[in-house]
């Protein structure tokens, strides 16, 4: 892309063709991998993730072991051939980050304390990465989790608003995100409206958090609408 060329034009239409409030077009399943407990694919964008859910089981290593409840265990992970560079195969520290940031994401609803002394397992692999993809694979892993039947409070749903040309806008893509200003992903637990995950990357005014904090917790709903077709859709297949 041009460096003069305006990630939003002076009609408030981004590069993609979209307004500033409007999400990438978004496609889910579950039960795509059948040797798993639950799972589910995302296509956000040009973004594709698949999520695995294993378990309740016998928690190992043992030390990790608690008597009080389910150890909840997410790993995150890139595919090498998800981007344009290939990416060095293996876990790295942006990674671990997303690991973590997930995990507590999804700890703030499942139902932990109904299964002492074991493991659940959390896989999220991004095949194909354009921005937000922390968002897609959280979003992912909250439907595979349900998938796999997994007692929870909620469904959590991400979603990123950001800045870009000064304006605010919603779900960045891959542009958006590297020549943006800011970039905000955040999830939410959408019948208490908690907020499960926030971090901020950039600069923003106050006034400018605040619509873009509320931008994003409206986009958030409308990924929860589709994820709840989506599970019901499955469950009428039975």
């Amino acid at each position: 892309m041009d460096e003069k060329t305006r990630l939003v034009d002076e009609n408030g239409i981004r590069l993609d063709g979209r307004k500033p409030d409007e999400l990438r077009e978004i496609e889910m399943k579950v039960g795509v991998l059948k040797q798993a407990d639950g799972s589910a694919y995302v296509k956000w964008g040009k973004n594709i993730a698949l999520a695995s859910v294993y378990g309740p089981r016998e928690c190992h290593p043992q030390w990790q072991r608690d008597s009080r409840k389910a150890v909840l265990r997410c790993t995150y992970n890139m595919a090498p051939f998800s981007v344009d560079d290939r990416k060095r195969p293996g876990p790295d520290r942006r990674s671990y980050e997303i690991s973590k940031v997930t995990t507590e994401a999804l700890e703030s609803v499942v139902l932990v304390e109904n299964y002492p002394n074991t493991a659940i397992d959390v896989f999220i692999e991004i095949l194909q990465a354009d921005a937000g993809t922390r968002c897609v694979g959280l979003t992912a892993a909250s439907i595979a989790l349900a998938d796999a039947g997994i007692p929870m409070k909620d469904i959590v749903a991400a979603c990123a608003s950001g800045k870009a040309d000064g304006e605010i806008i919603l779900d960045l893509f891959k542009d958006e995100d590297n020549k943006g200003e800011a970039d905000l992903p955040i999830a939410i637990v959408p019948r208490t409206g908690e907020i499960a995950l926030m971090q901020l990357d950039g600069d923003l005014t106050r006034e400018e958090f605040e619509k873009a904090f509320d931008m994003a917790v409206a986009g958030g709903l409308k990924v929860n609408e589709i994820q709840k077709e989506t599970l019901l859709k499955e469950y009428k297949k039975e």
